[in-house]
Parts: C-alpha cells; structure tokens; sequence
C-alpha cells in the first residue's frame, strides 16, 4: 500500500501531498555544529515519507506505519514543550515551533512511513522533522527557505523534544543535493554542495550501522556541549569556532580543566579536519581523505570520548582488511561508522567486519552503501 494510500484508509479522504525527505551521514565535522563549525554531511537515500492534509479546526492527527499504536490525536493550540510523546513529539514540536514563530499553521493530518533506521546516528529525527516542516511549509504557503526550515526543525528537537542537537542534520536533510556533500558553515547556514562522485573515482563509502543503539537525550551529548561552552568561556570567545588551528596549542595551555582541554582539542582539530577534506575534494584527491577519517577516529575515541568497542572495531577491522580510512559518525555511544573503500574491495571490507564482529560476540552490524542523494522534496 502506498502512503497515500495508507493516509486515505486512515482518514478517509486523500492527502493534500506527499513528501520525503533524507537522512544523513556525516563524513567529517562531529560534534563542529553546535560551536558554530564546519561540516561536510552527505544526504542518504533512506527517507522518511510523509501524506499530510491541512485542517483549519486546530486538531493535529499524527500517524505512523512503522510504530505500534494508532492515531496521535493533539491539540495545536495546547501543544507544551518536554511532555514526552515518544516519536509524535518530532512532528508535533514542528507544529509548535512553527506556531511560536508566528506562522498560521492550523492543524494537519498526517501519515508517516521511513526507510531510515532509528538509533544508527543517521538522523531518522532530522528526517522526521524536516519532512513534517516542508509539507507545512507548502500546505500554508508559509514561504520559508530551506535553512529556515531547517531552524524551525532544530528548534523542535532543542525545545520541544528536549535534545540540544546543532543545525547540521536538519540542515542536511532539507538542502543536500544528489551527487554532492554539503560544506556547511554552521554559524551563519551558508553552504556549497561540493561534487562527490565515488562511483567516478573507484571508490565506496560503507555506512556499517553496529546495531547498538544510542539515545542522546541521557545527558551525555549535553555534557559535552557544555563543556565546549565552558572552554569557549574560559578562552574569551563567543564559540570555538573562533579557535584557529594554528593557535590550539596556545590555547590548551590556558585551560586547566583536563576535560574541557580535550573537547576544545577535538572540536578545532575537527574544523581544521573539514577544511582539509574540502581541499583534498577540490582537487580531486577523494582517497587521501581515507586517513583524515581515520585521524577523526582516535579525536572522538580519545578526546570527546564518544565512541564505544563496537564502533572501534568498525574502525580497526574495516583498516586491517584494506579500507583507506574510517570513523565513527553522528552521536556516537553506538550508532554508525563510515568506511571508504576502493570499490572492488567493498566487499572484502564488508567481510572483514562481519567476521570481526562474529568472533568478538556482537550481534551482525548492518552494511550498505552510502549514495549521496537528494534532499527534502514533494513527490
């Protein structure tokens, strides 16, 4: 059954549209967002699809295929921040975000389905949002841009969910673009899609989902965004982002806080990581980004400390069997790596990390190709 469909056998009547929109893997630039960086995501082609219907009588009507349960009946009106929800709290908190941001948005009808895998840090969240905004947007002919959009997501997830996640996934779900990865400057939301075409060049880059699942509201993602607020605060800058490469060291001997000292060490080297990846990409030089992957690695493994044995293995396998780098991608805690491969090797990598994961007792991790694909769009 299609979703339309679906939406019609729920609510009786056909939806005024449908839409998909993306999630995400990040190749370089972790944890760089919400200190206003650098990051270099690339849109997947797992979405989440969405049927909508606009009302005028204030009542949200929330539906998922892929949940146990039945409808989400709401309130627009009466919609309150942190009041749990579980996944309806994603599109309602769009729905509120918009409203508080003074846009007409009187209520909906809506029907989701998604192909992207939740808790694997590629922003099956971000998807969420970004889609139920981008119906919104058309069905009240609001006018938005996609980086508003985007800010409209983000708050959703920060203020109503009750996740501080930085702008990059939404930003990525509304505005990639297929064929490319998305230079995004976090600070001000200007971005240029640079070409990334691995089949051209001979190459792959795996997505190796561990199956171990991540939940980002628990404190640990807060904390260290906190801690790069306190770093940023005891260096005199507004945000890291101000913090040049050049001048780390300088910088690292001011600060006393030995846990502070290595989030700061991360996030520079990070947005100086980015930076690196884009000169390599300009210039047509897509394998020597294999090791600055990998240099990624053993920053979010030692400094940020966001990594777990599972997604090491990922890393320590996939090289041993030949990749030209990998790293951990997304939150961390679990979640998903990326690996780049010569293409006639993929499978050989993919093996290896199969088979490492056998003997080390973990469950199978999930394999796929990561195919840069096309942003937030109507069907």
């Amino acid at each position: 059954m299609t979703v339309a469909a679906a939406f019609e056998a729920l609510y009786g009547a056909s939806p005024d549209g449908v839409w998909a929109a993306p999630g995400r893997v990040n190749l370089i630039g972790e944890y760089t967002d919400f200190n206003d960086g650098f990051v270099l995501p690339l849109a997947l082609p797992h979405t989440t699809v969405a049927a909508v219907s606009r009302r005028e009588d204030g009542v949200l009507r929330l539906h998922s295929g892929d949940v146990e349960g039945g409808i989400v009946h709401l309130d627009a009106a009466d919609l309150e921040p942190l009041s749990g929800g579980g996944w309806a709290a994603y599109p309602a908190g769009v729905v509120w975000a918009l409203r508080e941001a003074g846009h007409p948005v009187t209520g909906a009808d809506v029907h989701l389905t998604s192909t992207v895998p939740t808790g694997a840090g590629l922003s099956s969240s971000a998807a969420l949002e970004v889609v139920t905004a981008l119906a919104l947007n058309d069905l009240f002919a609001l006018g938005l841009t996609r980086p508003e959009l985007a800010r409209i997501a983000q708050r959703a997830e920060n203020a109503f969910v009750g996740v501080p996640c930085g702008v990059m996934d939404q930003m990525a779900s509304a505005c990639a673009e297929e064929g490319h990865a998305l230079h995004l400057d976090t600070r001000d939301l200007t971005y240029r899609q640079v070409p990334f075409d691995l089949a051209a060049e001979g190459l792959e880059l795996l997505v190796v989902d561990t199956r171990v699942k991540h939940a980002l509201g628990d404190g640990a993602y807060a904390e260290r965004r906190a801690g790069c607020e306190a770093g940023a605060r005891a260096l005199g800058v507004r945000t890291l982002r101000e913090v040049d490469a050049a001048h780390l060291p300088a910088a690292l001997d001011r600060l006393s806080d030995g846990t502070v000292l290595r989030y700061v060490r991360h996030v520079v080297s990070d947005n100086d990581r980015v930076a690196r990846v884009i000169a390599l990409l300009d210039a047509g030089a897509t394998r020597a980004v294999g090791p600055l992957l990998t240099e990624g690695h053993a920053s979010l493994r030692d400094d940020l400390r966001v990594s777990c044995p599972e997604l090491d293995l990922v890393v320590e396998a996939a090289n041993a069997a030949g990749a030209l780098g990998a790293r951990m991608t997304g939150g961390g805690f679990g979640g998903s790596a990326v690996v780049l491969v010569d293409a006639d090797r993929a499978e050989e990598v993919a093996a290896a990390v199969r088979k490492a994961f056998a003997d080390a007792g973990y469950a199978e991790p999930g394999v796929f190709p990561a195919v840069p694909s096309a942003g937030a769009r109507r069907l």
